[in-house]
């Protein structure tokens, strides 16, 4: 027994490495892919459903999915109507796994190994490395398959095991509870059916008779549906409600699922000689050959066939409910906090997926160019008016866009240690000097109402052409920040275009403004004291068209095949 044991730990640890190793590479491969799939989405719930099965089959785990979509809902991604349709396609996305492993490619195993670890090792390109890895991974998973049946296989002579198998099986309370609270342990359904399935696959049911095996294994096959909801629910600890709720929904969604289908399985157990659902699945499934050349009914087949049904049929039948559920979670589990008020945006959920990832810091990005654009503007109106209030706004957002730029270098660095891209990897640098520029705006803007301040307290007065010169300066300056978000978000290369044609007006204002000033100083027609706020200013926001200079070019090098405008080649 205690070979039994060890034998069965080695080949799951196999199986669940395997699979760890195949589902990170797909990631890599398919990650724009994956990413292309959650930007087109919308709140139509069947392309909801698609992205869930496409993504789950792509990352070959539910769980990972599910966790996923609690990060993306967290960080306002996608709402919960989109949340439940991609949770019910991850349910049947999650089938394909069950399928392959009922094909029993334990023969093929070695030289999926030996073909991956060649181009992985070896392999020039990285795509073919991650190619080779998936390969290899799909290899490992399959030998602890093997390992594991071929471990269990004594067992299908030990009286006593047998015993106890069909006398607990058919207890289908107990099942339920033995699959759900062995998932719930290992956080991976995939594992728990690979498990059965190896069971199923070493002949163990070689003498149960009919559908007494389909009728055993039925109940463990959906605890796991609900055990694996836990990853879900511990992904969900300390993020917004929404994101609580998308947890709820899988939950729901899998206990009604069990709720519905073992009232049925009774109902047909009760009143027929043979239920016609377990001779169904026994019928489609077909043989098998074990270990000595006798053929048995294939009962990895079925556990595949009787998940796929399972959840194929669950979502049809939770469909119409599905906005229902969804609108009582909303109506009476609510976010404390508005929307305006929440901070950084970047989950670490999101980290499952490098791509996604990616592209919401490229969103946050954009969020703190806009504190940035209101700061700025703020700062201006401090400036002319002499709006303390506006003052002290611009204070307290600063502390925010500091606060965001340090969360982005955090996430970034994290993001940058993922198995990702050489192209992803240099947008990741560009991104990390783009929020640093955003936050010398920033800066400039609380530069600007220091001077407001200093204005105001040392009353100091501007000509009417001063006045306007700096209004004039301002307003070019606003729209140069306000083209900066809009490249920021549309990676536009014309707007880039834009930025660079006004920084360079605002170089030459700033140049005639201060020769005009020092000509009103030697005239006379102007305080001394203005002078030095007066500089100060064409300096700071000069600045702001520099950073903003920067920030086009990065965003430029995004598309190597772009070129920057030669009058902007130097990073100021």
């Amino acid at each position: 027994m205690f070979e039994i044991i060890v034998g069965l730990i080695g080949g799951l640890g196999l199986f669940i490495y395997g699979m760890q190793i195949m589902s990170n590479s797909l990631k890599v491969v398919a990650g724009d892919r994956m990413k292309h799939l959650l930007e087109v989405l919308t709140s139509n719930r069947f392309k909801a459903i698609i992205c869930g099965i496409v993504v789950t089959i792509m990352v070959q785990s539910s769980s990972t999915t599910t966790v996923m979509v609690v990060g993306f809902v967290n960080a306002s991604l996608m709402n919960l109507t989109q949340a439940a349709g991609i949770i019910l396609g991850a349910n049947i996305g999650t089938t394909v796994m069950a399928q392959l492993i009922a094909f029993n490619f334990d023969a093929i195993a070695p030289i999926l190994i030996g073909i991956g670890t060649v181009m992985s090792v070896f392999g020039n390109k990285k795509k073919t490395r991650d190619i080779g890895t998936i390969l290899l991974g799909i290899g490992i998973l399959f030998f602890g398959i093997s390992t594991m049946s071929s471990t269990m296989e004594p067992l299908k002579d030990n009286p006593v095991f047998k015993r106890w198998l069909i006398t607990y099986g058919r207890n289908p309370i107990l099942g339920l509870l033995i699959g759900t609270v062995i998932t719930g342990i290992m956080q991976s359904s995939g594992a728990t059916l690979a498990m059965l399935q190896a069971l199923a696959i070493s002949g163990i049911f070689a003498d149960v008779s009919g559908t007494a095996a389909i009728q055993i294994c039925i109940p463990m096959m959906i605890g796991t549906n609900i055990g694996t909801c836990v990853t879900a629910l511990l992904s969900s600890i300390g993020t917004s409600k929404a994101a609580k709720n998308a947890a709820i929904i899988h939950l729901s969604v899998n206990i009604f699922g069990a709720i519905w289908v073992m009232t049925l399985l009774a109902i047909f157990n009760a009143v027929l000689p043979v239920n016609p659902i377990y001779q169904f699945l026994v019928d489609i499934s077909g043989t098998m050959k074990t270990s000595s050349g006798a053929v048995i009914p294939n009962v990895a087949r079925q556990i595949a066939m009787s998940h796929t049904f399972f959840n194929v049929a669950n979502m049809f039948v939770m469909l119409p409910f599905i906005d229902k559920l969804v609108n009582f979670l909303e109506t009476h589990i609510k976010d404390d906090e508005e929307e305006s008020d929440k901070g950084l945006q970047l989950d670490d959920r999101l980290l499952n997926n490098p791509a996604v990832a990616i592209g919401q810091v490229g969103r946050e990005l954009v969020h703190m160019a806009e504190m940035a654009e209101k700061n700025l503007k703020l700062a201006g109106k401090a400036l002319v008016e002499g709006d303390e209030k506006a003052i002290e706004k611009v204070y307290q957002r600063e502390d925010r866009i500091d606060e965001h730029e340090k969360g982005i270098i955090d996430f970034v660095i994290r993001l940058s240690n993922l198995n990702v891209s050489q192209e992803e990897n240099d947008r990741l640098a560009s991104y990390l000097q783009i929020a640093h520029d955003i936050e010398r705006i920033g800066d400039h803007a609380e530069n600007i109402v220091e001077l407001a301040e200093d204005k105001i307290e040392k009353d100091v007065k501007m000509t009417e052409a001063a006045r306007n010169e700096l209004l004039e300066l301002l307003d070019l300056t606003y729209s140069i920040v306000q083209h900066v978000k809009e490249a920021l978000d549309s990676e536009d290369d014309a707007i880039c275009m834009k930025i660079y044609e006004e920084e360079e007006r605002s170089d030459d204002l700033t140049d005639e403004y201060k020769d005009k000033h020092i000509k009103r100083l030697s005239e006379g027609t102007c305080q001394v004291n203005s002078s030095a706020i007066y500089f100060d200013l064409l300096v700071d926001l000069e600045r702001v068209g520099d950073h903003a200079a920067n920030i086009a070019e990065h965003i430029q090098s995004l598309h190597p095949r772009k070129q920057v405008n030669e009058l902007q080649g130097v990073v100021h």
